[in-house]
């Protein structure tokens, strides 16, 4: 058995990662997904949220938006419609769309289709400080 994962992180738009790693832990739709060397083949969706990565004593953090997480024989394939790593998102950028997506919320109601969208923004804004906040950990 492999003691170490091949993670590579892709978006529609780039190769955002791909580098050899001793834990991937991912947002799963059903909550937390931890994956180590060894694990079993698995095909599932990932929701809006930090996806963490252990690379010997470091740990790695990365705002992702929606997508798909594969795990074949120590392979972990992430392919997810945005991906930011910590170190590369502008915080206030982030707390300006958040506080958008709060404003916005104030004046819609559920039933309006413009809810959802701007409930979407607001989880992601919300990821992407949390995310933010966070740098490589020794």
């Amino acid at each position: 058995m492999a003691d170490k994962l091949i993670l590579e992180l892709v978006t529609p738009y780039k190769m955002v990662l791909s580098d050899t790693v001793d834990e991937v832990i991912a947002p799963g739709v059903i909550g937390e997904l931890g994956i180590l060397p060894g694990h079993t083949p698995l095909l599932t969706t990932l929701n809006v949220g930090e996806l963490t990565y252990k690379k010997g004593t470091e740990i790695f953090h990365v705002a992702v938006n929606w997508g798909y997480l594969e795990v074949e024989e120590n392979k972990v394939s992430v392919l997810v419609e945005t991906a930011e790593p910590a170190d590369d998102i502008d915080l206030n950028r982030a707390e300006a769309a958040l506080g958008r997506a709060e404003q916005a919320l104030k004046t819609l109601s559920s039933e309006q289709k413009d809810f959802t969208i701007m409930k979407a923004a607001l989880d992601r804004a919300l990821v992407r400080i949390q995310v933010a906040q966070k740098k490589a950990v020794k």
